[in-house]
């Protein structure tokens, strides 16, 4: 597959972005009262939170190699 060169940037840029935003929040959820119950038992909260920051992660980490592949060639 060809993208110009701008598209592949912007792939890029979103990678990275996510690869820059996402493990904050997921270091804030895991301190989150809310991510434990009184056993210490990870809650919904923290599950459904994991889930999203991961998937995330994962889709920006293959935008970011699909951003370099189709740049380099």
């Amino acid at each position: 597959m060809s993208l110009p060169t701008p598209l592949a940037l912007i792939l890029i840029l979103a990678g990275i972005w996510t690869l820059i935003v996402w493990p904050p929040f997921l270091r804030r959820v895991f301190k989150d009262p809310r991510s434990k119950d009184e056993s210490g038992a990870p809650t919904r909260f923290l599950k459904v939170h994991f889930m999203l920051i991961t998937t995330s992660m994962i889709l920006g980490v293959a935008t970011l190699v699909i951003g370099v592949r189709t740049l380099i060639g």
